[in-house]
């Protein structure tokens, strides 16, 4: 490739040196920042070479490259583009600082909300399978083992504000431990419990006289509350950064935390619970109202729109609604329709992987039409759908007819975080209503997009598909085995939470979560890179096969402090030999997924290449079979 030539039809294709504001890269990919996206020709850059995919997440352009090749391309952009390459976290600030006001709020909202998603899952799966168990054999209801496992299906939605208040508290830069204190004054035993108050008479409910008598507030606790919470801990945040710049070091420890707790804690309970939790109150019961009208309509609305949400960036506002919907119904009426929207795209994207002639569109489509019933749809909106449009559209519609059947049977989840497949787990009560979504939203997507999709030829290319496969089909490698080169959980790739990785844009493979910090070479082989992050490794078999290592996703930005090599480049290594070492608890602490995708990169040059193994791994065992 020429790496020059590359890098200057992608700036040109961007819209020039003046349409760019920073750049980066990571391990596989470019990361730009646009001033005006509609400057940019995204197809023209689709096409050039070496580039294997588009996409625009996060505020951010991201052109897929793979390993090796980025960092040369990187190299080149820059000198051409004459600026200063940026790293990751500047450039996504820069993103996250052109984006408007309302983008920058719902991208802070999913960042808050979408930590607590394991407490979450844990609560709502148990809730799910205790409910389907009494529905087998009532009796056990009554039994003591229920009782304790009841309680700790409650407990995430009981003490829901801690939680939130100690992920907003991170996310606005404020101390954590303070942010629970706040989340703990609201949710209080010596408030009245906000969901006792249902029944109560006005006057029956106790109230304090606050501001110096200008009026009353009710003292009643804000269970069921997720937005005056956050709005709570960011005042936290303020204070308390603007305490630590002005108040003298002697006495900060003293006096920083007494003043932040007394002030947000009291405008918190006077001002800040009695407005927002109104307001709160006001958009649940207008989602919960657009979900149950007549016949299923708004439920064919939400369905419909969900996905164009997703590719405006704004769908982890739902995150916010969802938590509400739980905490103040007990029940996420939400998340059904959500799964119809996301099942219907990953039908759409199969029609395309089905009936397309292209290889390359193939391999993208079909893994990421699976990713969807997972519940992950960035592959298959962004790396097909959106790019023909077409299926696109036959996935919106199929997710207005899959919401219609959610809104009609008015389907409830015990939790939020989960769709697809894995949403019977927290459907119990709803089992083959849930299904039917699922099965309306697929047939009707998948039979709009096969219509409707037609494949475009390649430019400049008037010979038939088949001769071009003939001609353009590399040399196929013989059958080979790649071994676990980590010990702990192996998992498909459609299961990996990163778009990119998930859809298979980078080369096939697996991934492993690790149960210890060490990765061994998965063959014999020469370590073709090691990357100056040290997060990722490349290696090239004996027998040509070229695999990338990548440990966590986005860990690029710890730049390489959890890790330690024991292999340098253009070194030869045998089946088992240590390649690096990384501090597992330290990429956990910092909030990184360990999950380490094991990519084929060069899997054109094969017929098959399959994952062999899912589930407990050893190092050694093998894990892909490529032939």
């Amino acid at each position: 490739m020429d790496y020059q030539k590359t890098a200057k039809e992608i700036l040109d294709g961007i819209g020039g040196k003046s349409n760019l504001i920073s750049a980066a890269h990571c391990a596989t990919r470019l990361r730009l920042v646009i001033g005006d996206n509609d400057k940019c020709d995204k197809e023209k850059v689709e096409e050039i070479d070496g580039v294997q995919g588009v996409f625009f997440a996060s505020g951010q352009m991201q052109i897929i490259l793979g390993t090796g090749t980025v960092n040369k391309v990187y190299d080149e952009f820059i000198k051409i583009a004459g600026i200063e390459g940026s790293s990751k976290e500047e450039v996504k600030q820069a993103a996250n600082a052109k984006q408007n006001i309302f983008k920058r709020a719902i991208k802070t909202l999913g960042d808050i909300f979408v930590p607590i998603i394991p407490a979450i899952v844990a609560s709502g799966l148990l809730m799910g399978l205790l409910e389907g168990l009494c529905n087998i054999w009532p009796q056990m209801a009554e039994s003591g083992t229920y009782v304790i496992f009841h309680l700790f299906s409650s407990a995430a939605f009981t003490f829901l504000p801690i939680l939130i208040a100690i992920s907003a508290a991170k996310v606005f830069g404020g101390n954590q431990f303070l942010g629970a204190v706040i989340g703990m004054i609201m949710i209080h035993t010596d408030l009245l419990n906000a969901w006792s108050v249902a029944g109560m008479n006005a006057a029956d409910i106790p109230k304090a006289s606050v501001w110096f008598g200008l009026y009353d507030v009710n003292l009643v606790g804000y269970q069921g509350h997720v937005i005056p919470v956050v709005i709570a801990v960011w005042l936290m945040s303020m204070i308390e950064k603007k305490l630590h710049k002005i108040v003298p070091e002697i006495i900060d420890l003293f006096v920083t935390p007494l003043v932040t707790v007394m002030v947000t804690g009291y405008v918190t309970l006077t001002i800040i619970g009695p407005i927002f939790s109104t307001i709160e109150n006001w958009v649940l019961n207008g989602a919960q109202t657009l979900i149950t009208l007549p016949f299923g309509i708004g439920g064919a609305i939400v369905g419909a729109l969900y996905a164009p949400t997703v590719v405006a960036g704004v769908h982890h506002m739902y995150n916010a609604i969802e938590a509400g919907l739980l905490s103040s119904i007990g029940m996420n009426t939400w998340m059904p329709i959500a799964t119809a929207a996301n099942v219907a795209q990953g039908a759409a994207c199969l029609a395309v992987a089905l009936k397309s002639h292209n290889a390359k569109t193939k391999s993208v489509a079909l893994p990421a039409a699976l990713s969807s019933y997972m519940g992950i749809t960035e592959p298959a909106i962004f790396g097909v759908n959106v790019r023909y449009m077409k299926p696109f559209i036959a996935g919106c519609i199929g997710g207005a007819c899959g919401g219609l059947v959610a809104g009609m049977f008015h389907i409830g989840a015990s939790a939020y975080g989960i769709t697809g497949i894995f949403g019977f787990l927290i459907t119990t009560n709803y089992t083959w209503q849930y299904a039917l979504v699922m099965i309306v939203a697929t047939v009707v997507a998948f039979s709009i997009s096969w219509i409707l999709f037609r494949e475009e030829p390649a430019k400049g290319k008037a010979a038939p598909v088949q001769e071009q496969a003939k001609t353009e089909q590399p040399e196929k490698k013989e059958a080979s085995e790649i071994y676990s080169p980590l010990k702990g959980t192996a998992i498909s790739l459609e299961e990996v939470k990163d778009p990119t990785f998930a859809s298979g844009a980078l080369g096939k493979g697996m991934a492993v979560i690790p149960a210890e910090g060490l990765v061994k070479a998965p063959f014999d082989g020469t370590v073709t890179m090691v990357f100056d992050t040290l997060h990722a490794l490349a290696l090239t078999s004996d027998d040509g096969a070229e695999v990338l290592i990548h440990i966590g996703i986005n860990t690029v930005e710890l730049k390489g402090e959890p890790y330690k090599a024991l292999v340098k480049e253009g070194q030869h290594v045998s089946k088992g030999t240590p390649l690096m070492e990384f501090n597992m608890e330290m990429i956990r602490e910092k909030g990184y997924d360990l999950t380490t995708p094991v990519l084929v990169t060069n899997s054109a040059d094969y017929e098959n290449v399959v994952c062999e193994k899912t589930g407990a791994v050893d190092y050694g065992e093998p894990v892909i079979r490529i032939s």
